[in-house]
């Protein structure tokens, strides 16, 4: 009995451990036609992006909800073109593929999604699907960050990389 007690207990306080750390921040990035609402993940003296196998938070080359908890979520005002492709006024999903070289990001209708473990079941909804080069940053951002103030670009910065994809509105 005094095993089962203690077995119990162990569980619990596991349990608890892993379950009470506090989610990361929501965050939104505004700018005049188009708002990024996202969590915002720290840096916490790991290794965000790298190789496969390297420790690397975010492995290049895998799918990444592009923040923290349910995916980052985009919204548009007016119709634009997205890395040169249509798309419509709206909300949207935003996941990337981290690169050494490049990044692919998507646009998906799915709303609420958390993480990026169903992607593979929605993927064929995607509406905008760009490559652009990796962007290096000089100095690392500590918090992952979005940036849409001008509106003629979505970036993103987290430790020294990120992307930019130009955005022209049509409408």
């Amino acid at each position: 009995m005094k095993k089962n007690l203690l077995f119990l207990a162990l569980a619990v306080f596991a349990f608890a451990t892993v379950f009470a750390q506090k989610p990361s921040p929501k965050m939104t990035a505004e700018g005049k036609n188009m708002s990024v609402v996202y969590s915002q993940p720290s840096k916490r003296d790991r290794v965000i992006f790298g190789k496969e196998g390297s420790g690397s938070l975010e492995p290049y080359g895998k799918v990444w909800r592009t923040g923290a908890n349910e995916a980052t979520e985009i919204t548009f005002k007016k119709d634009v073109m997205f890395g040169g492709k249509p798309v419509k006024a709206g909300t949207y999903s935003l996941y990337s593929i981290p690169g050494e070289k490049e990044w692919t990001v998507m646009l998906n209708p799915e709303m609420k999604q958390w993480g990026a473990f169903n992607y593979d079941k929605v993927k064929d909804k995607n509406v905008a699907e760009v490559t652009v080069p990796t962007k290096n940053y000089k100095n690392s951002a500590e918090k992952l960050m979005f940036d849409v103030k001008d509106d003629s670009k979505l970036s993103l910065q987290w430790d020294k990389q990120g992307f930019e994809v130009p955005i022209k509105y049509t409408k």
